[in-house]
C-alpha cells in the first residue's frame, strides 16, 4: 500500500506546514512531496520526493528534474506515466512564468549573452529545435517562440510563418537559435540554407536577421561573429 502524508508526523506534513507557515517555507524535497500525493511501497512520499530529486547524474534539484524525460520519469516506481506528465507540465508551467518575468527587461547585445541565456534550456534537448527570439531596435527581448522541433530543414522552414510572428510582435529584428543535440555547433549545409533564405526574406520586410545561433555542448556558434551574416 502507498505511504501517504498521514502515515507522517504531524510536523512533518508538507500540507500543513505550507498551510500555517507558507509555501515558501517548504524544502524542495517538501514541495516536489505534495506534487506527488503518495509515496510508493515501503516508502514515504516523502523519501520518493527525495529519491527524485537525486536522478539526474549530473545536477540535483529541480533543474536536474526537469532534463529527465517522460520515460526516465515514468520508470520509477511511484510514479507512472500520469505523474510523469503532471510533472513535466508543472515544471514546464515553472520555466515558462520564469521566462516571461525575466524577459520584461531582458536585452541581448551580444552572441555570447543570448547563448548564456538559453545554454541549459537548449543543450540537453534530444531533438533539434528552432526558436525565434524577436527584438526591438535596443536588443529588448519581445517575444520567444518555438517554431519547429526535430532535423532543421530548409524546405521545412517557413520564412511566412517566422515574419508573421516578427510582425506580430512589432519586431524590427530577430535572431535563430537552435541546438544540435550531437554537441557539435558547427553549422551544418541545412543551417546554412535556413539562414540564407530567412535573412533575404527580412531584407524584404525590412526585418533584419541579426543572428543565427547555434547551441552545442556547453559551447555556441553564431553566424554574426562569423561572418556568414
Amino acid at each position: 500500500m502507498n505511504e501517504n502524508f498521514n502515515s507522517l508526523p504531524k510536523d512533518e506534513r508538507p500540507y500543513e506546514r505550507c498551510m500555517y507557515h507558507g509555501a515558501e517555507q517548504l524544502s524542495d524535497r517538501e514541495l516536489l512531496a505534495v506534487l506527488l500525493r503518495t509515496g510508493a511501497k515501503g516508502k514515504t512520499v516523502l523519501e520518493l520526493a527525495g529519491d527524485i530529486l537525486k536522478l539526474s547524474p549530473d545536477r540535483k534539484g529541480f533543474t536536474g528534474l526537469r532534463r529527465l524525460s517522460l520515460k526516465e520519469l515514468s520508470a520509477v516506481r511511484g510514479i507512472g506515466k500520469v505523474k510523469a506528465v503532471q510533472l513535466k507540465c508543472i515544471l514546464e508551467l515553472a520555466r515558462r512564468i520564469a521566462r516571461e518575468e525575466a524577459g520584461k527587461g531582458v536585452y541581448f547585445r551580444t552572441p555570447g549573452a543570448i547563448a548564456e541565456y538559453y545554454m541549459e534550456d537548449m543543450r540537453h534537448q534530444e531533438q533539434e529545435l528552432l526558436l525565434l527570439l524577436m527584438l526591438n531596435q535596443k536588443g529588448r527581448l519581445l517575444r520567444e517562440t518555438y517554431m519547429f522541433k526535430g532535423t532543421v530543414n530548409a524546405s521545412m522552414i517557413s520564412p511566412r510563418e517566422i515574419f508573421l510572428e516578427a510582425l506580430s510582435a512589432r519586431a524590427v529584428q530577430i535572431v535563430l537559435l537552435h541546438n544540435h543535440p550531437s554537441g557539435d555547433a558547427e553549422p551544418s549545409r541545412e543551417d546554412m540554407n535556413v539562414t540564407r533564405r530567412i535573412s533575404e526574406a527580412g531584407r524584404v520586410l525590412g526585418i533584419q536577421l541579426a543572428d543565427h545561433i547555434i547551441i552545442g555542448e556547453h559551447t555556441y556558434m553564431s553566424f554574426r561573429e562569423k561572418n556568414y551574416l
